[in-house]
C-alpha cells in the first residue's frame, strides 16, 4: 500500500509541476486580452466587467492548481474512512472559527505523519496552544509548540495543565459506553468544574491576552443570515448566487457561555492511554493485601508514575524566535523526525518554516498556513536603502527573484482581505472604513504624521459617535486628543461624507483583487519547493471554508 501511495503522491507531484508551467503559459498569454482594461493615457479603469473576469480567472480557486483536501487525505491514508473526527464536538473548548481550523489541520496533520511514520510535531507559532493540545490528547503526537511570545506560552501551558486536570474525568466518564448510567452527583458536580474551567479560559481569567495581527480576526457585524445581502459586485467575482452565499455563510458563531455546556462530549474523544488512573472506588488499607498483591499494587504505581512522566511530555510550549537558521536541535533536545506545522502564522514566518523544512534532514513533512501578509519583508521593496537581511518572506522562487518582483505594502495589504466574507457581507461595515479614512486625515493634518507603526485596533466597535472614536484612536495612537474639539472633528466628518461611496467602491475594488495577490503569494511558495531536489510532493490543499477562516490555503510538502 505504501509503495501505491508513494506512486500517487509522485504523478501528483508531477501534474502539479505542469499545472504550474501551463498556469505561467496562461498568465502570459491572457496579458494582451485584458490590456484593455485600462485606459492607456490615463490608466484609469475603463472596463470593469473585464477586470472582474480578469481577477476571477488568476485566483487560485479558478488556476486549477489546488489539491483537493478530501483527495489527499485519502492518498495519504489508503482511502481509509476515520469515523471519529465526524463526531466531534470541540467548539466546547474554542470558538468556532477556531474550532473549525483545529478540526480539519489536525487531522489532515495526523494523516501527514502517519504516512512519513513520525510520532513528533514542531508547531511554529503556536500561540496559546489550540492545535498543539489537540494534536496531542487526540491523535497522541509529541508536539512541540514554538512561540516568540513568553506570554503565549505561558498561557498555551497553564491551559494545557487544566485540560490534563480532567483526564481522569473522561476515564471514569467513557467507563460505561454510551448505555451508561446518568451521571452521578459527585460527576455532575466534577463536569460544573469542568465548565466553570472551560469558560474562565475562553474568557482569560486565567491566560494573559493572544497577541494577534489585526487581519486575522475582522470585525464581524452580520445580521440573521435570512437578512444577508450579497453584494452583486463580489457575486459576479465569484460566480454565485444569495443562496449559495447565505449557504457559506454558515451558522452564526456561538456565545462564549455556550461553549462548554457539555464538556464532557470533548473528554469523550481524548485517547484513553492519555488519561491519569482514577483511584479505586473502595479503600483498601495496606494490612488487607497480602505480600504478593502489595507487590502488584507496587508495580502498578511505579508503572502510574512513569506512564504519567511521559504523558507530561506530550505537549510541551517552548518560548523561542524562529528564523531561517535556527537550529532545531538547540530548541528540542530530544528532535528526532518529525514534521513542522502551523496554523496561521504570521508574516515571515511562514516562509521561515518552509525554508527549515527545506534545509532539516530530519524534518520529512510540512503543513503551512499563513497570514498576516502585509507583514511579510519584501526584498525589492526598497532597494535604495541597504539591509544586512539575508532572507526575505518575498519573493522565494527563483523565478520572481530574478524578476526582483514587488508587491508593495499596499498590495500586500489587500490580500489580507476576505472576498467570501464581504460575498455574504461579514466583511468591515462601510461606516468603519470611512472612519478610519477620515482619522487618517485628521492625524496627517494636525499632527503631521504621515507614517506610524501604531495600530488602532477594534475602536469601531467601542465607539458611540465619530468623535469618540477619533478620541479613542488618539489616545490609542499616543497623540492629545484634547487638542481638537469635537466640532472640529466632526467639521471633518462632514467635509468627506460626500465621499463615503467612493470609498466603499475604492475598497471594493480591492477586495476582489485580495484573491490575485493572495495568489502570487501563495504560487511562490509552491514554486520555491518544486525546486528543491529532495521534495517528493508539494501542493496547496483549500483547508477551511473561507467564511469562517479567509486564510484557508495550506502549504503541504513532503520530503521523498
Amino acid at each position: 500500500m505504501t509503495s501505491l501511495k508513494g506512486q500517487h503522491v509522485y504523478f501528483e507531484i508531477q501534474n502539479r509541476k505542469q499545472n504550474l508551467t501551463t498556469a505561467k503559459v496562461s498568465f502570459c498569454s491572457n496579458v494582451d486580452e485584458f490590456s484593455g482594461i485600462f485606459c492607456e493615457n490615463s490608466n484609469k479603469l475603463v472596463d470593469l466587467e473585464s477586470f472582474l473576469d480578469a481577477a476571477k480567472a488568476f485566483s487560485l480557486p479558478y488556476l486549477g492548481i489546488c489539491t483537493s483536501l478530501r483527495q489527499l487525505i485519502g492518498v495519504l491514508k489508503g482511502m481509509e474512512e476515520e469515523e471519529t473526527d465526524k463526531k466531534m464536538r470541540t467548539d466546547e473548548f474554542m470558538n468556532s472559527k477556531k474550532s473549525h481550523e483545529v478540526l480539519v489541520m489536525s487531522q489532515l496533520v495526523n494523516c501527514l505523519a502517519n504516512y512519513c511514520g513520525i510520532k513528533q510535531v514542531i508547531d511554529l507559532g503556536s500561540g496559546k496552544g489550540y492545535l498543539s493540545s489537540f494534536l496531542s490528547l487526540h491523535y497522541d503526537l509529541k508536539v512541540y509548540g514554538i512561540d516568540s511570545s513568553s506570554i503565549n506560552t505561558s498561557g498555551a501551558t497553564e491551559r494545557n495543565r487544566k485540560l490534563k486536570k480532567y483526564w481522569k474525568a473522561y476515564q471514569n466518564h467513557s467507563g460505561g459506553g454510551s448505555s451508561r448510567d446518568p451521571m452521578s452527583e459527585r460527576e455532575k458536580q466534577r463536569t460544573a468544574q469542568y465548565n466553570m474551567m472551560c469558560k474562565e479560559t475562553v474568557s482569560g481569567k486565567h491566560l494573559s491576552s493572544n497577541i494577534s495581527s489585526p487581519c486575522q480576526d475582522q470585525v464581524i457585524k452580520s445580521g440573521s443570515p435570512s437578512e444577508t445581502n450579497v453584494h452583486p459586485v463580489v457575486s459576479a467575482m465569484i460566480g454565485t448566487d444569495k443562496e449559495t452565499c447565505l449557504h457559506l455563510a454558515g451558522q452564526p458563531e456561538p456565545e462564549e457561555d455556550e461553549l462548554c455546556q457539555h464538556a464532557f462530549s470533548f473528554l469523550k474523544i481524548l485517547p484513553t492511554n492519555a488519561v491519569e488512573t482514577a483511584s479505586s472506588s473502595k479503600s483498601f488499607h495496606q494490612g488487607d493485601l497480602c505480600g504478593e498483591e502489595k507487590e502488584q499494587k507496587k508495580t502498578v504505581n511505579i508503572k502510574a508514575k512513569a506512564d504519567k512522566l511521559n504523558e507530561s511530555n506530550v505537549y510541551s510550549p517552548l518560548t523561542s524566535y524562529i528564523t531561517a537558521k535556527t537550529e532545531l536541535h538547540d530548541i528540542v533536545t530530544d528532535l528526532e523526525d518529525s514534521m513542522l506545522v502551523g496554523l496561521h502564522t504570521c508574516g515571515d514566518l511562514a516562509p521561515t518554516t518552509l525554508r527549515l523544512f527545506a534545509s532539516k534532514p530530519e524534518i520529512k513533512a510540512v503543513c503551512s498556513v499563513g497570514c498576516c501578509y502585509h507583514l511579510l519583508s519584501e526584498e525589492f521593496e526598497n532597494t535604495a536603502e541597504e539591509f544586512t537581511q539575508e532572507t526575505w518572506g518575498f519573493p522565494m522562487c527563483q523565478y520572481l527573484r530574478e524578476e526582483a518582483w514587488c508587491c508593495g505594502r499596499n498590495a500586500r495589504m489587500s490580500a489580507c482581505l476576505a472576498l467570501e466574507r464581504v460575498a455574504v457581507s461579514q466583511g468591515l461595515s462601510p461606516e468603519s472604513l470611512f472612519y478610519r479614512a477620515v482619522l487618517q486625515v485628521i492625524i496627517k493634518e494636525c499632527y503631521g504624521v504621515t507614517r506610524s507603526d501604531g495600530r488602532v485596533g477594534k475602536v469601531f466597535s467601542k465607539s458611540s459617535s465619530f468623535p469618540d472614536y477619533v478620541r479613542k484612536s488618539l489616545k490609542k495612537l499616543g497623540l492629545d486628543e484634547s487638542k481638537l474639539s469635537d466640532s472640529c472633528i466632526m467639521d471633518y466628518y462632514e467635509k468627506y461624507r460626500c465621499r463615503m461611496n467612493e470609498l466603499e467602491a475604492f475598497n471594493m475594488l480591492k477586495v476582489v483583487l485580495a484573491p490575485c495577490i493572495e495568489t502570487l503569494i501563495l504560487l511562490d511558495r509552491l514554486c520555491y519547493l518544486t525546486e528543491q531536489d529532495d521534495v517528493g510532493w508539494c501542493g496547496l490543499v483549500q483547508s477551511f471554508d473561507p467564511v469562517k477562516s479567509p486564510r484557508c490555503y495550506a502549504v503541504v510538502a513532503l520530503k521523498k
